[in-house]
């Protein structure tokens, strides 16, 4: 969908459609005051009929609205004004642009980014305005042979900016929206791809395709013999019941300085995940296909990167595996040798995301990084603690934790802290090994991110656990969500903002 912005009064644009917005009870927006006036109170006659009562998403479409030179005029519901905070907003946007789509307006001009969301920029307001239309428009139809077609679908939407000076930055909001839409979009068609499809190979044919599209980038790929000779067993363990190879996926985006430290992104790649020896129950498992979100959020990532030509060094590891039964599994009580020389008790082998990250986080080592987050569909004990709003985040160093959850705030792709405190190690104590690969049922979230602490000791490491937060498993919404894209991303930008403040007082 293309998007725009431009500066204008709503009663003067010809257009298919003019979205403004109705606070509650029945209260008009300053856009919708315009039109009200020029149509000798049509708008307001409306409203007194209880037509719309301004809740939030409602909304309601009028035609040939007198005084105007639009098609159509519609009324979106915006809640009290003193309430519209960040997801209402969303919520706004989103239900708008279904409008949209759904009464035939193929394009229109949205006065809704004008409303005043508390603590927020015109900016944010656009960047958000663009992902959560781009969102609300997502559909994953690839595989389908009958695809669902509109007759006049949505294909523009142009957001109003009230202050003309306003429009630079408006503008580089907007840039930056797109660029880290489609790094969702990107990210959603991996996750929703099935595994017959999305195979480790496959997502390694993935990162060779990045390297083709943006400058600054390489990819190594290692293969089972690779990975065999550098002794990365922990990974090869949980690989071993199938037959589809296991990959090592190394993407490499270096645009920084020469001589800085990368921030190496690690992302979980079990592209499906059966529980291995330790079988899952039956029902809801074709979800396991997205048990390669993490992977897919991080090559979304780098991706959104190289496309914002940010000025950082960063490095993307992808452990990818498919984790099944067979006479060549892993078994409960074997145990491995990871690539760190710590021996590991396999207690359950459905507990085969921290094995591989294990691996991976140890391998990270040899690139001497600033930074390192890995990202993973990790625990079921993530979704009882914290749902499906909020992706949890532990870390072994306090400005990462403050730097990620200030980026998830501002892109509304949020988490919340969890402890990481020496107690919980013990629940992972073995008699047999150095350690053992779950910690019980207490704070099982917990424990998983304790195990992998024991292998991030020689840099600063922040663990992200979207296990709740990657895909949606509703009714009327199902599929992969794009997260973290939104929030990494912002981290990255914020820290390229912090990368040229520093270079520029150097030269001061």
């Amino acid at each position: 969908m293309e998007f725009n912005l431009k500066s204008g009064l709503p009663e003067k644009q010809r257009s298919a459609c003019v979205v403004v917005g109705v606070y509650e009870p029945r209260r008009l927006s300053e856009a919708a005051k315009r039109i009200d006036k020029v149509s000798q109170r049509h708008l307001s006659s409306i409203l007194r009929r209880g037509d719309l009562e301004g809740k939030p998403g409602q909304t309601l479409l009028l035609y040939n609205v007198p005084g105007t030179v639009a098609d159509r005029i519609l009324l979106v519901g915006c809640g009290h004004e003193r309430d519209l905070d960040d997801n209402q907003y969303r919520k706004i946007i989103t239900e708008a642009i279904r409008t949209l789509h759904e009464t035939g307006s193929m394009e229109a001009v949205c006065y809704l980014s004008d409303l005043n969301v508390h603590g927020h920029n015109i900016a944010w307001r656009i960047r958000q305005a663009i992902e959560t239309a781009n969102s609300a428009m997502y559909i994953f139809d690839q595989l389908k042979t009958q695809k669902e077609s509109m007759r006049r679908p949505l294909r523009k939407i142009v957001f109003n900016v009230a202050l003309r000076r306003e429009l630079p930055i408006a503008e580089q909001a907007s840039y930056e929206a797109r660029k880290i839409a489609d790094s969702v979009k990107f990210a959603k068609d991996l996750c929703n791809l099935p595994s017959n499809y999305c195979t480790p190979s496959y997502l390694a044919d993935k990162a060779k395709d990045l390297c083709l599209l943006y400058d600054h980038f390489s990819c190594e790929i290692l293969t089972q013999s690779d990975l065999e000779k550098e002794g990365l067993n922990a990974l090869l363990a949980v690989s071993s019941g199938s037959e589809q190879p296991p990959k090592l996926i190394i993407l490499k985006y270096l645009n920084g300085k020469q001589d800085a430290a990368p921030i190496v992104l690690v992302g979980k790649g079990v592209t499906f995940d059966s529980g291995g020896i330790s079988i899952k129950p039956a029902k809801q498992m074709e979800e396991m296909k997205f048990d390669m979100c993490g992977a897919a959020a991080v090559l979304g990532t780098i991706s959104a990167a190289a496309e914002l030509q940010l000025p950082l060094n960063i490095i993307a590891i992808v452990p990818a595996v498919e984790n099944l039964p067979s006479g060549k599994a892993v078994k409960p009580g074997d145990i491995i040798t990871s690539l760190s020389g710590q021996t590991i008790e396999i207690i359950n082998t459905d507990a085969e995301g921290r094995l591989i990250l294990c691996d991976a986080l140890t391998y990270a080592e040899r690139y001497k990084p600033e930074i390192v987050i890995d990202v993973a569909t990790l625990t079921g004990a993530c979704i009882v603690a914290l749902g499906k709003h909020a992706h949890g985040l532990m870390s072994n160093y306090h400005p990462l934790t403050t730097e990620l959850l200030k980026a998830g705030k501002f892109s509304g792709d949020r988490a919340w802290e969890l402890p990481l405190w020496e107690d919980y190690q013990i629940q992972l104590d073995s008699h047999f090994a150095d350690v053992a690969n779950v910690g019980g049922r207490d704070a099982g979230s917990i424990t998983a991110a304790c195990f992998l602490s024991r292998f991030t000791k020689k840099y600063h490491w922040a663990h992200l656990d979207i296990a709740g937060t990657a895909y949606l498993n509703q009714e009327k919404e199902k599929g992969a969500t794009g997260r973290p894209v939104p929030l990494l991303t912002q981290y990255l930008i914020n820290r390229s903002h912090h990368e040229i403040a520093v270079e520029k007082n150097g030269e001061d």
